[in-house]
């Protein structure tokens, strides 16, 4: 099923009896047929996500949005509807703290044709990026206070009014909240630099160098509740010189990080990849020589391609006489 072609309806909030059955029938009442319905719960948190055929619906799409509004707000929970009309032209939410490479990258994709999106918001939890995203005619919010702690429903009244379809984890480095996760789940991409699933969480180059690791690299991944843990896209990776410091990995690293992201951005917008029982996998049909999941092409075909056990029986026999 392609569920580009349905609205998707999404509700967060607390779980409660009876929520389900109380926006399946608002949405039956107005002839709105239910095409496919995913839902999770944690830590008491509860997530549905709906794709639904409005195309014979009784109402219009302004009354439908609204009534769901006034319900979410009777239930308790947020509840959020996207038309097919209205995520035609996928729209980006760039999420970035101070290092500026990804945020760079991003942009400079979009200004040169190389990327398929429109870039609608860069949030901070800082302000020290807001000059790069002015350059470019790019609304910039600050959402941290002098901490650097994000205000997370300011978070999410941008994504919703500036009609997110994707959020970019530009090397941001807060933990988004669940109720962020889960309201844009399979829609957030993160780039962690580090070789998943090694490493996770904070000063990922600093406990590769403490591993004493010779192969260090980055990842791009959907991000989920669990940290760092999110199916992976694409991954880059470099050798760590003997005599290394953080410093020369962040280095090496950066450049990685930003190719590495972008690669993964173009997948997703492109419908090229699907994640199946936690893993993502790319759709029949992509030239996989036009992308790179992992090294370059140089570099696995100097690798041996055939295991040394797998000799010939001529082999075998011409070695043991």
């Amino acid at each position: 099923m392609k569920t580009q072609e349905y609205t998707e309806v999404t509700i967060v909030g607390t779980d409660d009896t009876g929520l389900i059955a109380n926006i399946t029938n608002l949405l039956f009442e107005r002839g709105i047929n239910i095409e496919n319905l995913d839902q999770a719960v944690q830590d008491g948190l509860f997530r549905m996500t709906m794709h639904v055929d409005t195309a014979e619906m009784v109402c219009r799409p302004e009354t439908l949005r609204d009534d769901l509004h006034e319900l979410g707000e009777e239930l308790g929970v947020s509840i959020q509807i996207r038309f097919p009309a209205e995520s035609t032209a996928k729209r980006l939410g760039i999420l970035v703290t101070k290092e500026s490479h990804c945020l760079e990258a991003i942009l400079e994709a979009k200004r040169d044709g190389e990327l398929d999106a429109e870039i609608g918001v860069v949030i901070g939890n800082h302000s020290d990026l807001e000059s790069i995203a002015t350059a470019h005619d790019i609304p910039f919010y600050d959402i941290g206070d002098e901490n650097g702690t994000p205000d997370e429903e300011q978070l999410l009244t941008l994504l919703s009014e500036y009609d997110v379809d994707l959020v970019v984890l530009a090397r941001y480095m807060r933990i988004l909240g669940p109720e962020v996760v889960f309201r844009y789940e399979r829609q957030i991409i993160n780039i962690h630099p580090s070789l998943l699933p090694a490493f996770p969480g904070a000063e990922p180059y600093r406990q590769a160098l403490d591993a004493g690791v010779r192969i260090a690299g980055v990842t791009a991944h959907y991000a989920t509740t669990d940290l760092d843990q999110g199916p992976i896209i694409t991954q880059r990776a470099f050798n760590v010189p003997a005599d290394a410091t953080e410093t020369d990995l962040q280095r090496r690293g950066q450049p990685l990080e930003a190719d590495a992201l972008l690669e993964a951005i173009k997948l997703h917008l492109s419908d090229s990849i699907y994640v199946h029982q936690g893993t993502t996998h790319l759709r029949n049909g992509v030239d996989t020589e036009a992308v790179q999941l992992g090294t370059p092409e140089e570099l696995h075909n100097a690798n041996p391609s055939v295991p040394i056990d797998e000799r010939t029986e001529q082999n075998v026999e011409a070695e043991t006489g």
